[in-house]
């Protein structure tokens, strides 16, 4: 056997033997027998020419073999015939393909390749020049047109990398994520969504905060004079007197163009004013879209979700999770999940007699007309009270007669809803989750039923009576009622929801401890964001407040659910439970708070001494003024163009919305044929798979029929003997 350096010796003796000695013909026929010897050699003990432990032996010895039979058909190939060099071989197809083959190798596999060529040296070597003049051709070729792909690539890296680190950092910064997972994994997904819920609303509020501040708050600052009145410190009930003179509502901005120097950059307010809260309810009304999509298509239209979660039951567990407490978490949020699904099979398959269900509908019907009357009957009364309002508050100049009106429709708001809980000991519904929708829908008709009542006092009585700034007083009023809401809140929450534990708990062991009332909280944020989303013209810093108000609540109400509630008694999931939220934070509450607005901008005149739209017929002839500003200049046609196309245009949004009904329509019909073909390919491998077991097993089957047979024969054998 011969180790590498013999056979180097032994190519380099070759090599060196001078080519005139000898005749042209003995030469080659010489030097191919001394090398179909070495390459014999090379066959023979290929282990010699590699570690045993290489990897690359095994292909590199199959490839040889292939090369050796790919080169001899070049040699041997009808334009070979009366050639004495290899050079012009590789123009046959044979050589040419060698030649690509050893292009990609690795220095050390295409040497160890040419060595084991049964060929002469001079053709080895030419066979080496020639792949290393292709290869250098390749890599020019290659670095040419690959630089823009490699700075496609880099810049799609860098991407990809910043992208999972801005996705790793916000889940780290996340907000409560140990306390959701405690929350879900102790009351479930049901209790677990009203907190979602505020988490979403918060970032809503956090976004307007940023907008309004940064485009409306600190350039008033720029301009604003010294506040002269005295802060009694009353205000924060109030909502007047020093805080009536500062940012905090819409009669202390001005109406002038701000320019600090000469010749500088100028900021129209009244634009700034508009556009600013225009591109906050642009981003909530597409948020909102956006999310209800995202949502609808995630609990109603994949067809996962009909799996129960058996998928979860088996596949779930995350083993990077490793912390003791993480386990015991994520063990009981499964748990948790499991007897949901499971409960809510059991209560599908409950069936009612023909006298039960009559029952039922008897007491459904009873409930509804119930509770509408009382919300007429509450709405009567809140029409009532905003028309005297204004009388009372004349006669009465107490600093706190202003807080008359927001505290009798906090009781409301606190009282109604509980007596539209108390109906579930009436109507007993089989499933908690249409419990839940039926609270919901009758709170929201008396809540909105309300803001309505209270958006036509202002727009009609307040901004129609000729106040000196009839915009700040409505702001005024709506910071209060978002004050009287808080703080009712917080009363029911450490008071009335504790008391109940101590009735429950000491007086009255049979109530015992109670549910967390799902419908009524949700509610309560729905409506205090409804107002947010009104005031914001009227008080730009209500953002700010409601994001000071949900921080809070998030904690207190945290705080009461683990000391005085009980896990729900009956399990059930509410993975859909987001979806209807936002459907109805979108409608009615947005589209009623875009009506609202609406009026205010087109058909209001604003207040003649306050405000930056004072002086002006219509809110809206800002922009008129603007859009005609412009129209004078040719550089800014476009945008005079745009605006009277498509933003004042009706045909556009009549399009618009036939566009994204037909686009809903298309997804829908896309996702329902996905789910008709993937049942049709289930039928068709069940009846494959019938058809399979029907049919004889073949010769290549005998013994896979025999293993099965085997295997049957054992599990009886154990099934006789379970000791063995």
């Amino acid at each position: 056997m011969l180790s590498d350096d013999q056979v180097n010796e032994i190519i380099i003796e070759v090599e060196n033997v001078p080519s005139g000695v000898v005749p042209e013909k003995t030469l080659l026929n010489s030097s191919l027998g001394m090398v179909s010897r070495i390459s014999d050699i090379d066959v023979t003990d290929s282990q010699s020419f590699s570690c045993p432990h290489d990897k690359k032996s095994k292909p590199l010895l199959q490839f040889s073999t292939s090369l050796n039979e790919s080169f001899s058909q070049t040699l041997h190939g009808p334009g070979s015939v009366g050639i004495d060099t290899p050079c012009t071989s590789h123009e046959n197809i044979q050589g040419q393909k060698l030649i690509a083959s050893l292009i990609p190798m690795t220095s050390r596999d295409r040497i160890k390749a040419i060595r084991s060529q049964p060929r002469t040296m001079e053709e080895k070597r030419n066979l080496k020049k020639m792949v290393d003049k292709e290869k250098s051709k390749q890599s020019r070729r290659m670095l040419e047109l690959n630089c823009c792909a490699q700075c496609l690539n880099s810049i799609s890296r860098v991407y990809r990398r910043s992208k999972t680190s801005l996705s790793e950092l916000l889940n780290s910064v996340s907000l409560w994520q140990k306390t959701l997972k405690v929350i879900g994994g102790k009351f479930g997904t049901s209790v677990l969504s009203y907190f979602n819920f505020l988490k979403w609303i918060l970032k809503f509020n956090i976004f307007s905060f940023i907008v309004t501040f940064s485009f409306i708050i600190i350039p008033q600052f720029t301009v604003a004079e010294k506040n002269t009145l005295q802060f009694t410190g009353l205000e924060f009930f109030t909502g007047a007197g020093y805080f009536g003179n500062t940012v905090m509502y819409y009669g202390f901005y001005t109406n002038s163009t701000i320019r600090h120097r000469n010749g500088g950059a100028s900021y129209n307010m009244q634009l700034a004013y508009l556009f600013t809260i225009g591109a906050c309810l642009i981003v909530c009304f597409f948020s909102l879209l956006f999310s209800m999509a995202r949502y609808f298509r995630n609990n109603f239209i994949n067809p996962h979700i009909y799996s129960r979660g058996i998928a979860k039951l088996i596949f779930c567990w995350d083993f990077t999770v490793t912390h003791e407490t993480a386990v015991k978490l994520k063990q009981k949020n499964l748990s948790t999940e499991i007897r949901e699904n499971l409960s809510e099979i059991l209560q599908e398959n409950v069936k009612l007699t023909l006298n039960q269900q009559l029952i039922r509908f008897s007491a459904h019907l009873a409930a509804w007309v119930v509770s509408t009357g009382v919300a007429v009957a509450c709405c009567v009364a809140v029409y009532y009270l905003a028309e005297n309002n204004s009388e009372f508050l004349k006669n009465h100049r107490d600093p706190g007669a202003v807080l008359l009106l927001p505290f009798l429709v906090s009781c409301i708001n606190l009282a109604v809803p509980r007596l539209y809980s108390m109906f579930r000991l009436v109507e007993r519904y089989e499933m908690p989750r249409h419990e839940v929708y039926t609270l919901l829908i009758r709170n929201i008709f008396l809540k909105i039923s309300i803001i309505g009542i209270l958006c036509y006092y202002w727009l009609n009585v307040v901004a129609q009576a000729g106040e000196e700034c009839w915009e700040t007083l409505i702001g005024q009023e709506i910071y209060r009622l978002l004050l009287m809401d808080f703080v009712f809140s917080l009363a029911d929450s450490f008071l009335g929801e504790f008391l109940r534990r101590l009735i429950g708990m000491q007086f009255m062991t049979s109530l015992g401890l109670q549910e967390f009332d799902i419908a009524r909280n949700v509610l309560e944020l729905i409506y205090a964001q409804t107002l947010v989303w009104i005031g914001t013209f009227f008080c730009p810093l209500l953002p700010f407040i409601q994001m000071i108000t949900l921080f809070i609540m998030f904690y207190v109400k945290n705080i009461s659910l683990m000391m005085n509630f009980q896990p729900p008694s009956k399990a059930w999931r509410a993975s859909q439970m987001m979806t209807f939220f936002i459907f109805l934070l979108f409608f009615p509450s947005f589209t009623g708070v875009l009506c609202t607005l609406a009026i205010t901008i087109w058909r209001l005149k604003p207040s003649a001494d306050c405000g930056p739209f004072r002086g002006l017929p219509f809110f809206i002839h800002s922009i008129y003024g603007w859009i005609d500003t412009l129209s004078k200049r040719p550089s800014y046609l476009w945008v005079v163009w745009i605006y009277r196309n498509l933003i004042g245009s009706v045909h556009f949004f009549f399009i618009l919305t036939l566009i994204v009904e037909g686009k809903d329509k298309m997804f829908l019909i896309e996702k329902l044929t996905k789910l008709q073909d993937a049942e049709k390919r289930a039928n068709t491998s069940s009846f494959t798979l019938e058809r399979r077991d029907v049919e004889q097993p073949g010769p290549l089957h005998v013994g896979e029929h025999d293993a099965a047979c085997d295997l049957r024969f054992r599990r009886s054998v154990q099934e006789e003997t379970p000791k063995a």
